[in-house]
């Protein structure tokens, strides 16, 4: 599994450039208010900003600070809950970002941030020039990447606050891309104190996993189509035009704003609206699977949580396939609001198209849309999990016989070379010999797909339960880190908990005591505060060693 992290946003995280137009998640609750009692997204933004004014000095504000709102969530009982990020003089406040929460009729319930901190500096001049910062990025690219060329590497840096690692400082964030020798993208953000030119943090910038037609492991599958006056596009009008092209097996290198050259991606047109052989011989057999990956994903989010699209906003993403030679990988890149899918080399990957790898990283677009959880640290775990945890429901969720769901990552993309019969493991992350199944104190310095396995570990017991089980056709097999016994709540459940936490109580800086908080609040939501499923959540957390 490459360590590269595939999912690029052209908003990066904590940026504070989200538009100020929010976006409407509608919450699986129980409605208690007739729809029409429901105050729309536009009055609940007003709602806060009126509530901003009342309470700005609570929450830190001050003149030097100004907001957007990146998000809404609109409950069914009217409740609003509004995400913010802020600026201070201008500046992208890096763990700057908040919720508030209001009551149905607008009065303020309370609010959840990234840092409580003073956001305050004695001046934003950096001692450190711009072309220094740059120059630490683009050594520490090239550390991270031992024993490859690298191309066209470039380094742009900002001038931002950070608030995520103790006392606000002013910092250089810099983000370091490039192309490999085979023309791969490779890219590093470099987080610097900009007075006296420390590294702060730093984290790779590409999210991954080492990742009717015929497709190759999904069996004959429906597809959406689009007719044209000589044949079918492969492009989907139901669900926003998503669709999916051939990237010719070029590269490209289109990452965190900086475009040096895109590979194509061309439709996939067909005669007869039969597509693909279910072989490899057969460039369209790809397509069908990641065209259907894309349509089983927006299915999920839209069945169970209401949400449209990634984005929350009914447009679609597209698809490449056939990308670059030999590439073992899959990204989401949200610059192009795409996913990328590579052949694998046959060895260690074939095609990286599944059901769970494509769920996974459309998941990171969910994420980066929402709580944008940092790449680095106990927050970069949380967010990997996030997309193992959805990816893993949207293969339950679509219920193909050919590929049912389990509690593997990656399971049908795997060849004989990887060594393994998946990627993860989530009843046991343990398993692939580098995952944590149980918290501890130095879970934050291990790399974000390892340290993942915690809350990989915590949803499979609160889904399935502790003990021994078959899956999907799979033996699962999970103990509790405190020989404690958790009985299992359902996926169903585990899904609609999750995605609360993620879209309302979790921010930028959420660690794995914040996300036991985040989903305790999130099932008092939506089953009460006595209910069996928040202690079920309880119990599962104390299960993996996250206690109160």
């Amino acid at each position: 599994m490459s360590r590269i992290r595939h999912v690029l946003g052209s908003r990066p995280a904590l940026a504070g450039t989200a538009a100020a137009t929010a976006i409407l998640l509608t919450a699986a609750l129980a409605p208690t208010a007739a729809a029409a009692e429901r105050p729309s997204r536009a009055e609940a933004a007003e709602n806060a900003a009126a509530a901003l004014a009342d309470h700005a000095d609570s929450l830190g504000l001050t003149p030097d600070q100004r907001t957007t709102v990146r998000d809404v969530v609109v409950d069914a009982d009217g409740a609003q809950h509004v995400r913010y990020d802020r600026t201070y003089h201008r500046l992208p406040v890096l763990g700057g970002d908040f919720v508030v929460h209001l009551a149905p009729d607008g009065a303020w319930r309370g609010a959840d941030r990234a840092t409580t901190a003073p956001i305050t500096l004695p001046a934003v001049t950096p001692a450190l020039p711009a072309a220094e910062a740059a120059d630490l990025a683009a050594r520490a690219l090239r550390a991270a990447t031992p024993g490859r060329v690298l191309e066209k590497l470039t380094a742009r840096p900002r001038l931002v606050v950070d608030a995520l690692h103790g006392a606000p400082r002013l910092a250089w964030r810099t983000d370091a891309v490039a192309l490999d020798g085979l023309g791969n993208p490779v890219a590093r953000t470099v987080l610097t104190d900009a007075r006296s030119g420390a590294r702060i943090d730093a984290w790779d910038r590409i999210e991954s996993v080492t990742g009717d037609g015929r497709s190759l492991y999904g069996g004959t599958v429906p597809l959406e189509t689009t007719a044209t006056g000589s044949g079918y596009r492969l492009a989907d009008a139901t669900r926003g035009g998503t669709y999916t092209g051939d990237a010719a097996n070029r590269t490209d290198l289109c990452v965190l704003g900086l475009c040096l050259g895109r590979a194509p991606s061309a439709v996939f047109t067909d005669a007869d609206n039969h597509w693909g052989t279910g072989t490899a011989a057969d460039r369209a057999s790809a397509a069908v699977d990641a065209q259907y990956g894309t349509d089983m994903t927006w299915d999920y989010f839209e069945d169970v949580h209401g949400r449209r699209g990634i984005a929350g906003d009914g447009k679609g993403s597209y698809n490449r396939v056939h990308y670059g030679s030999g590439y073992n990988n899959a990204f989401w890149d949200d610059t192009c609001f795409c996913m990328t899918y590579g052949d694998g080399d046959g060895t260690t990957f074939g095609p990286l198209v599944s059901l769970d790898v494509a769920g996974h990283e459309m998941a990171h677009g969910v994420t980066q849309s929402t709580a944008a959880l940092t790449y680095s640290g106990e927050s970069g775990g949380l967010n990997e999990a996030t997309s193992d945890i959805f990816g893993t429901l949207v293969e339950f969720h679509a219920r193909n016989a050919a590929d049912p769901g389990d509690w593997l990552i990656g399971e049908k993309v795997v060849r004989s070379g990887f060594g393994r019969d998946a990627l993860r493991y989530m009843d046991r992350p343990s398993r692939d010999g580098v995952s944590a199944d149980c918290w501890n104190a130095s879970l934050g310095d291990l790399d974000v797909h390892y340290s993942s396995g915690v809350a990989n570990h915590f949803a499979y017991l609160l889904a399935e339960g502790s003990g021994t089980r078959t899956v999907g056709g799979v033996r699962h097999s999970s103990a509790t880190c405190d020989g404690s016994v958790v009985t299992g709540i359902g996926r169903d459940k585990l899904g609609r908990i999750w995605y609360r936490a993620l879209t309302v109580y979790m921010t930028s800086s959420t660690d794995y005591a914040g996300a036991r908080t985040a989903t305790l609040n999130a099932a008092r939501d939506l089953y009460g505060a006595g209910s069996a499923e928040r202690a079920a959540v309880a119990a599962a957390w104390s299960a993996v060693n996250v206690t109160g």
